[in-house]
């Protein structure tokens, strides 16, 4: 059956998103989603976590659909347990993006995500994980966040604000990297051009769906790409001012189901 609005794909970020912040799912907002599918909507998880991360969530949803991790690095079947497209940040070049950053900014702390369905997340001395929920094993070094594939790198400075290091590190990694912020105590590093936007796109072609006819949710920075891809973004109450200011709506927050009440509206 054809979707009987203008969308058949909804694009979804989780964190501050879809997730509450105890990162669970309300009734309420799997409702609306079982709905939007059962009238021929395809929902699609566009995440800044890795693949790992994501994976258990599947379970809840009751969704076999495709997730796109790791700010647009990959794009996952969580059915199959696999990736179907990675790309990696170098990590000589993510070395280096760092002692520019430190050399503006003074020490900040540093965590990688790993490349992989079964990659780990790597914390180094001083880093504190901005969702104590999520798996992460501490290294003794910072050399030893180096030793697989990664994905990303994540940073923490001990005074900037999110805001004040995103804008530090622009300026420092040029084009070594690419700088986003996904959430409180959340600057990261990627692969230089990769965005959600490039991992929504590359998974709505692979789905037969284009943006013309794609709404997309969010709440910080790292989704206004996703949202000059999709036909329509909807900010969530409690997103960043910024992506507030590019948005085609604002909703209700996250708490609120602010997904759910867009999605009755529109698959009713």
């Amino acid at each position: 059956m054809a979707a009987p609005t203008a969308y058949s794909l909804i694009a979804t970020d989780l964190d501050g998103t879809l997730l509450r912040s105890d990162d669970t799912l309300s009734d309420r907002s799997l409702a609306a989603l079982a709905r939007a599918t059962e009238a021929g909507a395809q929902h699609l998880v566009v995440t800044g976590r890795p693949a790992p991360r994501v994976r258990p969530l599947f379970d809840d949803l009751g969704s076999r659909g495709l997730a796109v991790c790791g700010q647009g690095a990959q794009l996952y079947d969580p059915g199959a347990d696999r990736l179907l497209w990675s790309v990696t940040l170098d990590r000589d070049l993510a070395e280096t993006a760092l002692g520019k950053i430190e050399a503006e900014v003074g020490q900040v702390y540093a965590a990688v995500d790993q490349d992989g369905v079964d990659g780990l997340t790597l914390i180094e001395p001083g880093y504190l994980m901005p969702h104590p929920t999520l798996p992460a094993v501490r290294v003794p070094r910072r050399d030893d966040l180096w030793c697989e594939p990664i994905s990303k790198v994540l940073l923490r400075h001990p005074y900037l604000s999110d805001d004040e290091l995103a804008s530090a590190a622009r300026m420092a990694v040029g084009s070594l990297a690419t700088v986003t912020m996904s959430g409180p105590g959340t600057v990261e590093l990627q692969p230089c051009g990769i965005t959600k936007a490039t991992g929504l796109a590359l998974a709505a072609d692979h789905l037969g769906l284009t943006a013309e006819r794609t709404i997309a949710f969010g709440d910080m920075p790292n989704d206004i790409p996703m949202f000059d891809w999709a036909a329509h973004g909807v900010a969530m109450a409690n997103a960043h001012p910024e992506l507030k200011a590019v948005a085609d709506e604002v909703t209700l927050s996250n708490e609120d189901d602010g997904i759910a009440v867009v999605l009755d509206r529109l698959f009713r």
